[in-house]
């Protein structure tokens, strides 16, 4: 039986694989599902248990960042005080200063005997030089990149990248978002700051980051690693309950897209989504404007300037059937918005490395955590409101008004939207 495969069709992982490096580490850490979350959650928690055993994980103290350099500081600390690994994936890995002190800190616990691997994806990191790898290769440090960019399958693996941000330490510690280690998300751009949402793990929720990061590291290495070692016992940290959802073309079933779809039906009082980039799929425009139109308090927040021009206009095109439904839709004027960031009725928050277009609910390898817990929730809802405070409210009438040739560029890349 065949679980999943690459984009040349050959690379399999069986199911008895499979189950061995998610399923059966992570029996034991599932919090019994009766346990207390809200009600209205059921149908999503079941259905993402049953699509690809996404247990509910609980426990969990989670601590969110919208400003990378308290993140980073945050991560450094943590990372001084590993003892025994570190599993590190990331979309962009740059050789700029913030490369070079993780670089640093990470080769100075592997020369304490603490074990690191990292995962860097080829084309997210295409600007970095093989010195800076192989850098990490001397000091016994096991680096892989992720469906290496080769000239005969060039074309079809631009298609297939992780986009994950997963930083696991000790089993115990995790962090997962949309900041990667580049010097931008510190500093920000020539025209702005860069603004970012990221969250610290502690709990069982870890292990959920950890089966998705073994799952990849077997998939790029072939190496299968599977010891109770790297999912430790853990007491409980805090109060958030969470089911860590991958996805990505080895997924027999689009489980994110499901699960984000079911939230969205479900919501019966708010939907709050901050997104850098936006061209879903119809089927979630269709219940993004079904919740508007029945009441439900839907707010869309996307970057005014983008570090990517054509997929900010394709993005645009998307915005009009939005106002029209009832959608509130904000435009983030104080630098880029790179923010992933949905909250639900103010009891569900997903926070994680996914977009909100096609090329990451269809193409892209991608991790969010599903946090069920009315605290966290209310803290991200203030995360967005005051994000507003920074942001244009966009009318319909103006939208409307805006220059032809403009609205016409616009279609006209939404008919790439796919291949952006």
């Amino acid at each position: 039986a065949i679980f999943g495969q690459d984009t040349t069709r050959k690379h399999v992982i069986s199911r008895r694989m499979y189950s061995k490096l998610k399923k059966r580490p992570l029996d034991e850490m599932e919090t019994p599902v009766e346990q207390s979350y809200p009600e209205e959650y059921g149908n999503l928690v079941n259905l993402l248990r049953r699509m690809d055993y996404n247990p509910l994980l609980g426990g969990n103290d989670v601590e969110l960042f919208t400003h990378a350099s308290v993140k980073f500081e945050r991560l450094f600390a943590d990372i001084r005080k590993a003892r025994r690994h570190i599993h590190i994936e990331y979309y962009v890995l740059e050789d700029d200063d913030l490369g070079k002190q993780l670089q640093d800190a990470l080769i100075r616990k592997a020369r304490e005997g603490v074990e690191v691997r990292i995962i860097y994806d080829s084309f997210g990191s295409r600007k970095t030089g093989k010195a800076y790898f192989e850098a990490f290769r001397m000091a016994g440090i096991e680096v892989e990149p992720f469906l290496k960019l080769t000239l005969p399958s060039l074309t079809s693996r631009l298609n297939y990248r992780t986009h994950r941000k997963i930083i696991v330490i000790d089993g115990e510690i995790g962090y997962v978002g949309g900041m990667n280690i580049a010097d931008r998300y510190v500093r920000g751009m020539e025209w702005g700051p860069w603004r970012d949402t990221h969250a610290r793990i502690e709990g069982k929720g870890v292990q959920g980051l950890q089966s998705v990061f073994l799952i990849d590291w077997f998939f790029v290495s072939q190496t299968l690693i599977t010891s109770r070692y790297y999912f430790p016992m853990l007491h409980n940290f805090g109060d958030t309950l969470m089911q860590i959802v991958n996805s990505g073309p080895l997924s027999e079933e689009n489980e994110l897209s499901h699960g984000i779809m079911q939230a969205i039906y479900g919501a019966e009082r708010s939907i709050f989504i901050q997104t850098p980039y936006f061209f879903p799929p119809e089927s979630m425009t269709d219940a993004l404007q079904a919740a508007a139109i029945r009441g439900v308090d839907v707010r869309l927040m996307i970057s005014k300037r983008s570090d990517v021009p054509m997929v900010q206009l394709a993005s645009q095109s998307f915005i009009a059937h939005m106002l029209q439904a009832g959608v509130k839709v904000y435009l983030y004027r104080e630098g880029f918005l790179h923010s992933k960031l949905m909250v639900f009725d103010g009891s569900l928050t997903l926070i994680g490395s996914a977009n909100f277009d096609m090329r990451s609910f269809e193409q892209n390898f991608e991790i969010e955590a599903f946090m069920y817990d009315t605290q966290l929730a209310g803290e991200a809802m203030e995360i967005f409101t005051e994000d507003q405070r920074y942001c244009d409210l966009v009318s319909l009438r103006e939208w409307k008004n805006r220059p032809m040739a403009k609205r016409f560029l616009e279609s006209l890349l939404r008919l790439f939207a796919p291949l952006l």
